[in-house]
């Protein structure tokens, strides 16, 4: 679960349609992005609890930024903040946090999305100060990172309002830690029913022996209808983690009749990235937390 590959992947493919960005704090310009980084939002000294900020260093006089949150991959156990399309996305004007999480070999779950539920509450809390927009968050995850976000977007109870979300985007992520290893086939990397793996590390043991736990941390159990839109995007040849935990996943949003779509990357492993992908997940994002649309359109 290769974040940083992906993002390679996906870097190259745009870079000949993005502009020269620097990278400093104190960059200017109309394709400078300005990095906050390091920022501990649960006010202690721990990395793992850090996010870095990205913003367009030129916006518009009096107009708050929308925000993306942004959640690494890694099976839970290994990933870091910095690989994110955080310079990316504030070229198109919006923010963007890549946060960390406590790993599997520091905490297991709930720990992870307890984290990410404080990252998202912190920067409602303190993000006007950056000029962003506290009341138009997304979330974008990649593989473990999709997973969370998920799981964000399925448990925004009134228990959890201050780290509620408005859009998700989940790039093959899980979403039923019940069927994963069912659903896995002989071409999967992972042993998703392997006591030393990373399931089993996440959940503190098998997830036939911690049964309750894999079932709170699995999205699907959570859907109902106030859930905010989701565009899920997985490759139909994934050796990761199995195409069917996508379908799961969007069969059951439209049950409840939360808007969403599922995007099958035609030949798309576990790792892909494209042009097209990013222009789906640029029009998401200006759909649902921009123009404030839960019924969403993409353009093919």
């Amino acid at each position: 679960m290769n974040t940083r590959t992906i993002l390679i992947i996906f870097t190259v493919c745009l870079i000949a349609a993005i502009p020269f960005v620097t990278k400093g704090h104190e960059d200017t310009g109309p394709a400078s992005v300005r990095i906050v980084k390091d920022i501990n939002y649960e006010g202690g000294t721990n990395p793992a609890q850090s996010l870095d900020l990205y913003l367009p260093t030129e916006s518009k006089p009096n107009k708050l930024l929308p925000l993306i949150v942004f959640i690494h991959g890694g099976a839970w156990i290994q990933g870091d903040k910095q690989d994110s399309p955080g310079i990316l996305m504030a070229q198109h004007g919006f923010a963007l946090a890549s946060i960390n999480y406590r790993l599997s070999t520091e905490a297991i779950f709930p720990a992870q999305i307890d984290d990410c539920r404080k990252a998202i509450a912190y920067l409602r809390k303190n993000g006007s100060k950056w000029g962003i927009d506290t009341t138009r968050i997304g979330v974008w995850g990649i593989s473990a990172g999709g997973h969370l976000a998920s799981l964000l977007g399925t448990t925004n109870s009134a228990e959890n309002k201050d780290s509620s979300v408005e859009a998700v985007l989940n790039w093959c992520g899980l979403s039923d830690l019940m069927t994963v290893s069912e659903q896995s086939g002989s071409r999967t990397k992972i042993d998703w029913d392997d006591k030393n793996g990373p399931l089993a590390k996440f959940l503190g043991g098998r997830e036939t022996e911690k049964p309750d736990l894999a079932k709170a941390a699995s999205p699907v159990n959570f859907i109902t209808a106030d859930d905010p839109p989701f565009l899920i995007v997985h490759g139909d040849i994934d050796d990761v983690v199995p195409f069917a935990q996508s379908q799961e996943l969007y069969d059951k949003l439209k049950e409840k009749g939360v808007p969403c779509r599922l995007i099958k990357v035609k030949g798309g492993g576990h790792i892909f990235g494209n042009d097209e992908e990013f222009k789906h997940a640029m029009q998401f994002f200006q759909s649902t937390i921009v123009k404030g649309r839960r019924e969403f359109v993409l353009e093919d």
